[in-house]
Formats: C-alpha cells, structure tokens, sequence
C-alpha cells in the first residue's frame, strides 16, 4: 500500500463479508458527506489513484465515486478507528456528493462553517435587513453608515490593545469578543464574510 497514507491497517478479519464501512467527510468543512462500504482491494486502489474507490453492493464490483458523473472525491487522510473496522476519510469533493445531485447524501448544503461565529453572522444579517434601528444596536450601527461602523471597530481596537497590556484576562477576553464582533459588522458593511478573509489567508499560505 502507498505508504504516504499513515494509519491502523483495518482488522479485515472482523469485517462482514469482507467490506468495512467508510465515513466521507469534506477535508475543509468537515461535512460529512456519505457513507459507503469498502473492501481491501477498494482501499488499495484508493489509495493508489488518490481517488475514493468503494465496492459497490449492488453492483458487486469496484465502484469509484465519479467514474460516470465527474463528481470525484479526491483523497486528502484516511483515519482508522480505535477498533480498526471502521475508517473516516478526508476527501476534497468535486462537484456534489449525491446521485440525487445534493452535496450531501442527507441533503445538506456542504458549506463552510466557523461555528458559532457563523451563526453570529446570520443574526447580524437578520438584524441588518430586518430589525428596527430603534431597538436593535446592530440595525442602528447599519443605519449610521459605514463611518460609524468603522469608527466602533477602530475603538474596541485601542481598547483591546489596553486591555492586553494589563493583567485582567477577563477584560481582555471581553474587549477581543467586542473587537470581534464589531469587525463582523464592518465586514458585512462593506458586503464580505468570513470566508472572504479565510480565501485571502489560504492564499497566502506556503
């Protein structure tokens, strides 16, 4: 086997009828995008090729994802799980996952997600296109103009910096959330996300 792919071989002696499962997940997002079921021979030749190769029940022979519809799953790491019958695979997708044409078998957009900063920055966009400035901050910063954004950004900076330079992490750590916040806001006003920043950086890495 390719030894660039560093993992528990799988116990094939516990596999049924000599297929083991394969979790697919997005390398980026880490979307899980489907299952599907592998023997020993579709885990060499996935590794071999760089392209995720399954066995296909159905079909009862080596099926990889994409032959007929372009749609690859690209080898990124395979893992094995601590009772080695089971492996998780990283994949780049190329076009959707489905056959149904969904980007995940269960139906799911397979987006990027920064967590619960991600849900931070749909509750602005609710707020900026929905709320009333008169009782929602975040409305009311939109409706002052990007000026006034910018302005709030430039001040929960001076005192995240202050705050940095004395011994209070507390207040440090809740200057940096309003520092965070705010730059949010900023983004959103001048039409980007974080995925914008996230682009700008990948492309910087060596």
């Amino acid at each position: 086997m390719n030894q660039e792919f560093k993992f528990n071989t799988p116990n094939w002696a516990k596999a049924d009828n000599g297929l083991i499962p394969a979790i697919i997940q997005d390398a980026n997002t880490k979307s899980v995008l489907m299952l599907g079921y592998m023997n020993e021979e579709a885990l060499t030749k996935t590794q071999q090729t760089k392209k995720v190769t399954f066995y296909s029940r159905s079909k009862k022979r080596l099926w990889t994802k994409g032959e007929e519809s372009g749609h690859f799953l690209n080898l990124v790491d395979i893992k094995n799980d601590c009772d080695q019958d089971s492996l998780l695979i990283s994949v780049h997708p190329k076009g959707p996952t489905c056959h149904t044409g969904t980007d995940t078998c269960w139906g799911e957009e397979n987006n990027d997600s920064f967590g619960f900063l991600s849900r931070l920055e749909e509750v602005i966009e609710q707020r900026r296109t929905a709320a009333d400035g008169n009782v929602s901050y975040v409305a009311s910063l939109f409706e002052k103009g990007i000026n006034k954004i910018a302005q709030k950004v430039g001040e929960e900076a001076v005192e995240t910096v202050i705050e940095a330079k004395d011994d209070n992490d507390d207040l440090f750590l809740n200057e940096s959330a309003d520092l965070l916040f705010h730059y949010l806001i900023l983004l959103q006003a001048k039409g980007f996300r974080l995925k914008n920043i996230e682009a700008v950086l990948k492309s910087r890495e060596k």
